[in-house]
């Protein structure tokens, strides 16, 4: 019998812990092991655990997450393989980026990888829209990039769930407005921009769902591209993939009724949409990423790549 492969949650009490456990349970061959709460902060114990199993998911804060990966670095052979959720290692050296659909080669970079950095649930929405556009030409690497976007509370944090489900929380409300969101380094070095993006972020009064857009002046773009040139390349990248999808504008049956697109329509699934939208007349497009937050931004996207890791898929 082929034994199952181990997996310790470092933090699986958290609201991305909680979505890892609750997804890996479903997953054949994987045996889910845990620590003592009374030994949750006890370095000794950790590295025990660790030291035991064949993959560890890193749900903690930046600075606890890195003191963890140094633990596991003592171990012999470098200990386990790592997906670490938080941002410490997003453009770390050694690390690969768990984003398997980025490229035809990084669901393989993702395989063979002892070290995988969980993607931010925005840079996956954005990196998403731009990457292709930049691969094909279509925008320059150079080219002046605004996103916005708009997440569910839940992707807050303990403090904001809180406030929200307290009935206390803002309808909606932007924030990081000193533009030094931490999740711009990724969105900028995996799109393959040069100039820093700018990215302004807002939360809405709903636990779960997201939308990341990116306007643009097609003139500005290199050969004018049409709304129909952005669409292909967008479905061209992920022509093979199982969780993005391109689909045409009107193809939401909220836009084709109302003329609006809800953040909320993919909510607890690890889907991923894209969609163009514009204005030829007028020369203007608006690129839109649909996604859960604590789906494909999230948990979802750790059980993708921990199954990659452990050749479970």
């Amino acid at each position: 019998m082929t034994r199952s492969a181990t997996v310790f949650i470092d933090g699986e009490a958290g609201t991305t812990g909680l979505g890892i456990r609750q997804r890996l349970t479903n997953v054949a061959g994987i045996e889910l092991r845990s620590i003592a709460q009374e030994d949750r902060k006890n370095a000794d114990a950790k590295r025990a655990l660790m030291g035991d199993v064949d993959l560890v998911v890193l749900c903690l804060p930046d600075d606890a997450a890195r003191e963890t990966v140094s633990l596991a670095d003592s171990l012999p052979n470098g200990g386990p393989k790592i997906v670490d959720a938080s941002t410490a290692h997003r453009v770390a050296d050694g690390w690969a980026y768990g984003f398997p659909e980025l490229s035809n080669d990084q669901g393989a970079a993702v395989r063979t990888s002892s070290r995988v950095a969980n993607p931010g649930c925005y840079p996956t929405g954005a990196i998403a829209l731009i990457r292709p556009l930049i691969d094909r030409g279509l925008m320059p690497a150079d080219y002046p990039v605004t996103v916005n976007a708009v997440s569910g509370y839940s992707g807050g944090g303990k403090g904001m769930i809180e406030v929200h489900e307290a009935g206390n929380g803002a309808d909606f409300e932007y924030y990081a407005l000193g533009l030094e969101h931490k999740h711009i380094p990724e969105l900028q070095k995996y799109s393959g921009l040069s100039r820093r993006p700018l990215f302004v972020p807002s939360v809405g009064h709903f636990p779960q769902g997201m939308l990341v857009s990116v306007p643009l002046h097609l003139d500005t773009l290199p050969g004018t591209p049409s709304l129909d040139a952005l669409h292909d390349a967008l479905a061209e990248h992920f022509a093979d993939s199982e969780l993005v999808t391109v689909l045409d504008a009107a193809s939401d049956p909220d836009m084709a009724t109302t003329g609006r697109i809800s953040a909320e329509t993919l909510e607890n699934t690890d889907k991923l949409e894209l969609r163009v939208y514009g204005n030829a007349e007028h020369g203007q497009a608006v690129l839109v990423a649909r996604l859960d937050n604590l789906g494909k931004g999230a948990s979802g996207a750790a059980v993708q790549n921990i199954q990659l890791m452990l050749g479970l898929s």
